[in-house]
């Protein structure tokens, strides 16, 4: 078993914590050693059964962990070694053996990704997401729960995609855009859009 580390310790870290025993149960995977968190009033707690081990400065203490990311969390650790990120993935969650999966990736039960899809580092997943065949999704970009993209959907890096929304087949989401709970998209997304309704029409600008 691999020495794992989860940065972060919010509501998806935790969560994440019960993923690496749901896949350890599956399979003996990871040794989980804790939690790096950003509080040091935190440090020595257990949140959910792991413990806080550190601060983002006290990566250096486990040379040969591998890092799991939280990705509401990362941007406030600072620099961390993304060279050690692995993905979690539920067992629950179907991949195609042909699609590609990047590094720092999560993936929560229930989640489907289709036949020669291409996921890039640091995308994160929830429960019931559905990436079909040759989609291709971008760094730095959350799927929320129950996102539906159909097939050939090009999502560019470090989007939003809220819950229960819907992509058409073929259409390109531009770099970083929110999608909103439960809209419809049936055109392409300029980048640094939010798009509301169904069909999705755009609201504002999604300011960096």
């Amino acid at each position: 078993m691999k020495d794992l580390l989860i940065l972060g310790t919010g509501v998806h870290a935790l969560e994440m914590v019960e993923i690496v025993e749901r896949i350890n149960r599956a399979s003996p995977t990871w040794n989980l050693l804790g939690l790096i968190g950003t509080d040091p009033q935190l440090v020595g707690q257990r949140l959910n059964g792991a413990e806080v081990v550190g601060l983002p400065d006290d990566l250096s203490r486990y040379p040969d962990a591998g890092l799991s990311p939280n990705w509401a969390d990362l941007k406030s650790l600072g620099d961390v070694p993304v060279d050690h990120f692995v993905s979690l993935i539920d067992p629950s969650t179907f991949i195609s053996r042909t699609a590609r999966i990047g590094v720092g990736c999560v993936f929560y039960p229930h989640c489907f990704v289709g036949l020669n899809a291409r996921i890039d580092h640091i995308v994160f997943c929830m429960t019931g997401s559905v990436i079909n065949h040759d989609n291709i999704i971008g760094e730095w970009t959350a799927l929320t729960t129950g996102v539906q993209l159909a097939g050939f959907v090009t999502v560019e890096p470090e989007c939003y995609l809220g819950q229960a929304c819907n992509i058409r087949q073929y259409l390109r989401i531009g770099r970083h855009s929110l999608i909103g709970m439960g809209a419809v998209v049936v055109k392409d997304v300029e980048p640094d859009s939010v798009m509301v309704g169904n069909p999705a029409r755009w609201v504002r600008k999604n300011d960096r």
